[in-house]
């Protein structure tokens, strides 16, 4: 089974929902962000996305379009993220789920930037706009490098869309609660519990969910729903910390994650 797969399985035989918080590389500075990787291993995160800023970010919502921005223009951009994973190789025990839009791994060569990634220990990628057409060349590449491609469903996924990305996916799926953007939200679409009904009914494979997810409350009203759920993304909610941060830096940042996490895990027992 693929590594991240098998943490999700290993904890929800434990009736553990995986904890998986996300930060934006670089924002509000690279130090800060390897201080918040350590701070989010120490308190238990499950695993953690890291997100490469790009310019293009249509998936993202303002928070992390503007962490982005900042970002890029602080001169983040691939081979600072190469710096930060060799900087934390082998001293945290979390994996690290690269999240990235397609161009910059063009840009680096699909072959050339699984390698490096794949060297620094990362265990799964996700690529929001990768074309479901041009998927099994970067599946085959991982496959070789041994990283867990996790592939998207939408709430606007008809059910031959959903069955073709199960067929497709060689490892978890990564279930969008909303449609649109990323960002702190209220609800879920109302179209979510037929696509976690049409995961469950076509496959044993393992979910993840994100977007809009941002306060333990909601956290376990998704773990009580009947949604077929095995971890939980939280990215948005975090920005907002550091951007609360870079407007007021009398807040201690760090102090602040390690809360926010701590109370996040919690609530995922």
């Amino acid at each position: 089974m693929n590594y991240i797969s098998n943490i999700l399985y290993q904890n929800s035989k434990k009736s553990v929902c995986s904890f998986i918080p996300f930060l934006t590389a670089g924002y509000p500075s690279v130090d800060l962000t390897v201080k918040s990787l350590y701070v989010l291993d120490q308190e238990g995160a499950d695993s953690i996305e890291l997100g490469i800023p790009y310019s293009d970010a249509l998936a993202d919502g303002p928070l992390i379009q503007e962490a982005s921005k900042v970002a890029i223009n602080n001169g983040v951009n691939v081979d600072t993220i190469i710096k930060i994973l060799d900087q934390i190789y082998l001293k945290i025990h979390t994996p690290i789920i690269i999240f990235t839009y397609y161009n910059p791994i063009l840009v680096k060569g699909v072959n050339n930037f699984i390698a490096t990634i794949s060297k620094l220990g990362v265990k799964g990628l996700v690529i929001p706009d990768l074309p479901f057409e041009e998927a099994d060349y970067i599946i085959y590449v991982c496959h070789i490098y041994k990283i867990e491609l996790i592939l998207f469903i939408s709430p606007t996924s008809s059910r031959n869309r959903i069955i073709n990305i199960i067929d497709k996916s060689p490892g978890c799926l990564y279930l969008v609660s909303s449609t649109g953007v990323t960002g702190i939200r209220d609800s879920m679409d109302e179209n979510i519990n037929y696509v976690s009904n049409q995961i469950v009914q076509n496959s044993d494979k393992m979910v993840m969910i994100g977007f809009g997810i941002s306060n333990p409350e909601q956290v376990k009203n998704i773990i009580q729903s009947p949604l077929n759920v095995n971890g939980i993304v939280v990215g948005s909610a975090f920005t907002k910390i550091f951007t609360s941060y870079c407007n007021d830096t009398t807040i201690n940042l760090i102090d602040s994650v390690r809360s926010f996490c701590r109370e996040m895990k919690s609530a995922t027992f």
